[in-house]
This record gives structure tokens, sequence and C-alpha cells, in this order.
């Protein structure tokens, strides 16, 4: 109850610092039955000093995935990508000429995700990420709910596991799901990917 309260009083005090009251609706009422998955592929893992680069997003809706409610773009760096970071992402200088501005592309965002919960393979490192940008554009957090798609996988499997050590790499959970794997490091396909894991971990806790 008192998580509850507090809960409660911190989205209210996010809403009051809000600069921008046009994005008022990120603390409209979620529509039941309605998530969005997303990812982010970014300049390193440091919220502090590393850039988004780009974010891909899906709609997941009475648990189906909206193919045509996607969300897929890129944010121009503001300065050079480090050539080991390019490894990781497989995004160079060239692919993000066209690239948005950070705002434009938070503005964006905002607009497809809405009030619903976002739904993320370790969700929390995506969220301080962007956060670290709405914090500037519009003065607060993001205040959407998050669910960790590894975090219910977890609790799919304690039980069977004894409590002993359980795998939560994205392959091992795909896997064992047995879900198609796209290509991964590109941010709507692992945005994807995650919306088939939230959907099948969502139906075999049901039935736990």
């Amino acid at each position: 109850m008192f998580k509850s309260i507090f809960k409660n009083f911190k989205r209210k005090r996010d809403q009051k610092r809000l600069k921008n009251k046009e994005f008022d609706f990120l603390f409209d009422e979620a529509i039941e039955g309605e998530y969005v998955s997303l990812d982010c592929e970014t300049t390193g893992l440091n919220p502090k000093k590393d850039e988004i680069l780009s974010i891909g997003a899906v709609l997941i809706k009475d648990n189906k995935i909206l193919m045509r409610k996607t969300f897929n773009i890129y944010v121009k760096p503001s300065k050079n990508i480090n050539p080991e970071s390019i490894k990781i992402h497989h995004l160079r200088q060239t692919d993000l000429q066209n690239a948005q501005e950070p705002e434009d592309a938070i503005f964006e965002l905002l607009n497809f995700i809405g009030s619903r919960p976002i739904i993320g393979y370790y969700i929390e490192f995506d969220m301080a990420m962007i956060s670290k940008y709405t914090k500037n554009i519009i003065g607060i957090k993001l205040p959407n709910e998050s669910i960790e798609v590894s975090g219910m996988y977890y609790d799919l499997r304690k039980s069977n596991e004894n409590y002993g050590f359980i795998d939560l790499k994205f392959d091992t959970i795909m896997k064992f799901l047995d879900l198609p794997t796209l290509g991964k490091h590109d941010a709507l396909n692992d945005a994807i990917m995650t919306a088939m894991m939230f959907i099948k971990l969502k139906e075999l806790l049901k039935n736990k």
C-alpha cells in the first residue's frame, strides 16, 4: 500500500514538473491490453555519457504484435561514433547522415508510446537512456511503467530450477520459448523479438 501511495505521489510531482503541457498525455490512464515493446542502439552502456543512435518500437494490442504500428528512427549523435562501438551496433557515421535531431526523435517517440507500459529486455537501461533526453527536453524522466521480459522468464523458470542459476541471456530465452530469431543489433528487430517473448511468457505465466 505504501509503495502505491509513493508511486502516485511521484507521478503527480512529475506531472507538475512537466515543462511542456503538450505531453500531459503521458500521465493518462493506460489502455488495458496495450503495450509498447522498445529497444535502443547506443554508443555505449553508460547513460550519463553515451548517446542513443536508433530507437525501435512496436505496439502490442490484445496479445498481438501490430506490425503496421512500428516505430524505427535514427538519432543524430553529437560527435563521431567510436569505432569500437560500431562492432556492436553496426551503425556507421554514414548510416546516420539523415538521422533526426534528438529532440525531434524524442517527441516522435513520446507520441508513439503515449501512456502505455513499455516492454523490454534489460529495459532499465533503455529507460535511463531515453530519460536522459526527456529530462532535458520536457523536464522529467520517462514516467511510463516498465516491464522486464528477463524478469518474467526468471519467474517462469525459478520453481522448476529450484532457485538455482537461471541463464537470462536473450538467445537462451528465445530458444526456450521456441521463437524465430530476426537479425540482431537492429533496434526494431530486437523490439519485435522482445514483443514475441512478452506475449509467450505472459501466456505461460498465466497457465503456470
